[in-house]
């Protein structure tokens, strides 16, 4: 399943990368996010794509229908699908935005696949089979977290959504290391850099859905880390509520 999902992933990443060399209209949904013809394109690439690996297993795309929770709780096993992460970054053009793709199964990922179109870049985690990393057509790169030390910690947090809670957060952690280091990112990369080891943390203190973050704690958590609510519980999906509860993600 592992080839199945990447080239998925790829043929996807092309379909953004053709409307993103072009001129492009944005729209926008009732909650004013913002929605282009590269979302629609990929997650009907992504959609095909999947059904035919196994057309049981429904399908749960933030581009998609979304069903009832009556309906949607007796699923055991399921895709959940953002087409195009960082909409906004798209918009920017600052080449941070990706296509996630997570089986989830039990409401916990077990796969997980975040590719970057404009570095052709690709990670891939399966519970207990580890994470790689593959760029362009090298060989897969085994990645695993990297422990902060008691001098320093890399912090990686959000390019568009900063928050007065992370702040506050941010509080309690410059009380625990004298060498602090504040990265951002946009999208799901925020995940990968915390699976391949170039950060440490990940505190998320603003508004998350499930499919912004399956894919991303599949891939850390088969790189050995963590991603859990604040009360220290692991996350997990198909809630009732599609929105997700601050987080942390650490190694």
């Amino acid at each position: 399943m592992r080839e199945q999902l990447i080239i998925i992933a790829r043929k996807a990443g092309a379909k953004i990368l053709e409307v993103y060399e072009q001129d492009f209209l944005v729209n926008y949904k009732d909650d004013r996010s913002p929605l282009t013809e590269a979302d629609r394109l990929s997650h009907l690439c992504i959609i095909e794509g999947l059904s035919a690996i196994d057309p049981n297993i429904p399908i749960l795309s933030e581009e998609g229908m979304h069903l009832t929770y009556d309906e949607r709780v007796k699923w055991g096993k399921f895709w959940l699908v953002d087409p195009l992460d960082g909409t906004k970054e798209f918009i920017k053009r600052n080449g941070e935005f990706t296509v996630n793709i997570a089986l989830i199964e039990n409401n916990y990922p077990i796969i997980g696949v975040i590719y970057v179109p404009v570095t052709d870049t690709l990670y891939y985690g399966e519970h207990g089979k580890g994470a790689i990393k593959i760029k362009t057509d090298s060989e897969a790169q085994n990645i695993t977290v990297c422990r902060p030390d008691n001098d320093g910690v890399t912090i990686v947090e959000s390019r568009s959504h900063p928050s007065p809670e992370l702040e506050s957060f941010m509080q309690d952690i410059n009380q625990k290391y004298s060498n602090i280091n504040r990265v951002s990112k946009g999208s799901s990369l925020k995940f990968c850099a915390i699976a391949e080891g170039n950060a440490h943390l990940y505190p998320r203190m603003g508004p998350t859905m499930e499919w912004d973050t399956a894919a991303g704690q599949a891939i850390v958590e088969a790189a050995g880390g963590y991603v859990r609510w604040l009360n220290g519980d692991r996350v997990h999906y198909n809630k009732a509520i599609l929105r997700n509860e601050f987080f942390i993600v650490e190694s």
